[in-house]
């Protein structure tokens, strides 16, 4: 199945998030080789984000948000996860 994530930063993401920033990339690499994670970002003014997910149910999509560093340490401020039909 796919997802869609859309949630929001916090307002001074681009700085709170430098200490974090490796440590959050790697897992979204890990999440890519894995084949879980389709895409993944930033809006262009950093204050939302944006992702397309495939796993075997939303609360995988879900844990995998739990577990990141930017939603534990209050970079990301909401996430929400949606089923997700591609159309095209």
């Amino acid at each position: 199945m796919k997802f869609v994530l859309w949630g929001t930063y916090c307002p001074d993401a681009l700085e709170r998030r430098t200490p974090f920033r490796e440590e959050h990339l790697e897992g979204l690499r890990r999440q890519k080789e894995s084949g879980v994670l389709i895409t993944l970002g930033p809006t262009e003014t950093s204050s939302h984000v944006f992702g397309i997910y495939e796993a075997e149910d939303q609360a995988q999509v879900e844990e995998l948000v739990r577990n990141d560093i930017y939603w534990r340490q209050g970079i990301w401020t909401e996430v929400a996860v949606y089923p997700w039909i591609q159309a095209f």
